[in-house]
């Protein structure tokens, strides 16, 4: 099993993946945190701010995500006739 991490999607992203990491994390659709985003945005201003002080605290995808080692491919062996 593996580890939740709330960090920013890189594939599911409008600006800096925020809203998208976020969702991803809840385990809802993206669509749903930001229009959370949006109506608290125009509430009371207080969605930019939310959305500014996260995209600073959460890290990149690509920074928690372990690279592929070179080792962990498969080996193809062609065999001549």
């Amino acid at each position: 099993m593996s580890e939740k991490r709330l960090v920013r999607s890189r594939d599911d992203r409008m600006l800096l993946g925020v809203c998208g990491g976020l969702a991803n994390y809840l385990n809802i659709d993206p669509v749903i945190v930001r229009l959370a985003a949006v109506l608290l945005t125009l509430w009371n201003g207080v969605g930019i701010l939310i959305y500014l002080v996260l995209a600073v605290i959460m890290r990149k995808e690509e920074d928690v995500t372990p690279k592929a080692n070179a080792f962990d491919e498969e080996e193809i062996v062609i065999k001549g006739s």
